[in-house]
């Protein structure tokens, strides 16, 4: 179809796929330094949530080094940045009963949140809405001239013969189940650039078609993932403390399975609670969904959460590997930032500092090419300089084997090497992971079936009722956005080797075998339930699943998380 279609096209300096947190620190700075330099400059940000802040999800506990560099005076912006981290607490959590809370001793550096125990030396952290953050740049960034595009999903990228990126497809509009044409129908525009930005975050879609394209993960590690599901609680006001910040791990873990908790409590009597776990787990009867629910009944938790009411949840994909699965992030015509290419400091369980900072390098790089009379179409190798010069690759260079480690060792072996690499500055020799998560299952028959208490309604729920509170939406008349390469692989080859495991990993029942109506079982896949947390696409063992961008809008729309 896409062959008879005329097209209108847009041609602009910049375009920058993805109003997160690297994107939209790239679009500001650009801007800043065009205005400084009195020169005109096109930037423009295309963002496939319904607004900006719709499809960002993040703990999080902010460290603001990189907001500071971008608009050192934030605070008299109004950045929304109110909370600061005042406690920490780490526990470990032996059973469904027991837990040990870590004295600040045994606690690595790099989890350390407040005053003088930071790691950096930074003075404050801050308990954030990592979407209301990025709502509030996308002002900053509008009043610099940049043009935001909420709402259109980049569909395709735009390439020479010679593969240079030269822009991308918006996908259309108004496009049927059956692939033709509805009322209304609206074909989506070119947007040309000199460069372009892809700032998509974990597992971006066309991120990872120019990994392979330009083999920018030759000679890396293969990317591990972690799955991050949250939820927001309203609480009582005797139980609210603002600031404090509690980690964990442990249990319902099992010692194959890595992963920990976080419990953030922030502004206007809320709580943020949620797990992350690596999607490096072997068991295939595992439900990620299942063990954060069955997680906030240990004491430990619940005694923040009693009384309370939840308001919102969310899952997303994290790409964890760290520096050793950072792919090459320069290619013809364009670079790979933020959570795309997967800056993400694990170590510190943050990602919006060194995402924004890659940003930040990006932007400059990019700016020094088009001042210079560059007509775009380049190889920035100077990113590549001042990336590896910047203190956000230091980060990651130091805590390198974080995730190897872990996975190698187990958690407590595993945290006991870190915490000494950490202490002596990341001097032990490095660690490799050169199994990809989709790699690591087991066979069903190999594993223990794991049997999921009910969900109470008050501590722990059930999908259904979490899918409404992600406020998620997409047109049903629509192409289903999650493509199978081979549509009788789920039913023929995963069920009897691993008991389809994607009605598990899911974490809202995308995916589900029903009996169909000759009686066999039968692949559904509900795809209006899903919220790009793009699970499937990593952990599925025959890497069958393709998550595409279905169209603009959809998907769902987070309040304050």
């Amino acid at each position: 179809m896409e062959e008879q279609v005329e097209r209108d096209s847009m041609d602009f300096d910049v375009v920058i796929v993805g109003a997160g947190p690297s994107g939209l620190s790239a679009a500001a700075r650009l801007m800043q330094q065009a205005n400084e330099a009195g020169q005109e400059l096109t930037v423009c940000v295309v963002e496939k949530g319904s607004e900006v802040g719709a499809h960002i999800l993040s703990g999080a506990v902010f460290e603001p080094r990189a907001l500071a560099e971008l608009f050192p005076d934030w605070e008299e912006r109004g950045a929304p940045l109110t909370t600061p981290a005042t406690r920490d607490e780490v526990y470990l959590l032996k059973d469904a009963e027991k837990g040990q809370k870590l004295p600040n001793a045994m606690v690595p550096p790099s989890m350390h949140n407040t005053g003088g125990q930071n790691h950096d030396g930074e003075s404050t952290r801050y308990v954030i809405s990592a979407g209301n953050l990025c709502r509030w740049l996308a002002e900053q960034a509008e009043s610099l001239g940049v043009e935001i595009f909420p709402g259109f999903a980049a569909q395709e990228v735009i390439q020479d013969e010679d593969g240079t990126v030269r822009g991308i497809l918006i996908g259309d509009m108004g496009v049927g189940a059956d692939g033709q044409p509805k009322d209304g129908h609206m074909p989506g525009m070119e947007l040309r650039a000199r460069y372009t930005l892809f700032a998509e975050g974990a597992r971006g879609h066309l991120g990872k078609r120019l990994i392979e394209r330009f083999e920018l993960d030759a000679g890396k590690d293969p990317q591990h993932y972690g799955i991050g599901l949250k939820e927001l609680w309203d609480i009582p006001a005797e139980q609210h403390e603002p600031g404090l910040v509690l980690h964990g791990s442990g249990w319902p873990l099992d010692r194959h399975t890595h992963g920990g908790w976080f419990l953030y409590h922030a502004e206007n009597q809320q709580v943020v609670v949620g797990l992350i776990m690596d999607l490096s787990y072997q068991n295939p009867w595992l439900s990620p969904f299942d063990e954060f629910q069955r997680m906030k009944h240990h004491p430990v938790l619940a005694t923040h959460l009693e009384g309370g009411k939840r308001v919102a949840y969310g899952a997303r994909a994290i790409a964890k590997g760290g520096l050793n699965c950072l792919p090459k992030m320069t290619f013809p015509g364009g670079l790979l930032i933020g959570c795309d290419a997967g800056t993400l400091n694990f170590a510190k369980i943050k990602g919006l500092h060194t995402a924004m900072k890659s940003g930040l390098v990006a932007a400059e790089s990019v700016f020094e090419a088009i001042a210079s009379g560059d007509e775009g179409g380049q190889e920035l190798t100077a990113f590549t300089e001042k990336w590896q010069a910047s203190w956000a690759y230091a980060e990651l260079k130091e805590s390198a084997s974080f995730g190897p480690a872990i996975h190698k060792y187990g958690t407590f072996l595993g945290g006991a090497y870190n915490f000494t690499d950490q202490l002596l500055g990341g001097r032990l020799p490095s660690i490799h992971d050169t199994t990809p998560d989709h790699a690591t299952l087991k066979p069903a028959e190999e594993c223990e079936k794991i049997d999921y208490p009910k969900p109470d309604g008050k501590l722990s729920f059930d999908k259904p009722s979490s899918v409404f509170l992600s406020n998620t939406n997409h047109e049903e008349d629509q192409p289903c956005h999650l493509k199978l390469a081979d549509p009788e692989l789920p039913i023929r080859d995963n069920l009897p080797e691993y008991a389809e495991p994607a009605q598990r990993y899911c974490p809202v029942g995308v995916y589900e075998v029903v009996e169909g109506d000759d009686g066999k079982p039968r692949f559904q896949i509900n795809f209006q339930n899903c919220v790009h947390c793009k699970t499937c696409d990593i952990k599925d063992p025959a890497q069958n699943i393709t998550w595409v961008a279905p169209e603009g809008g959809g998907g769902p729309n987070y309040p304050n998380m």
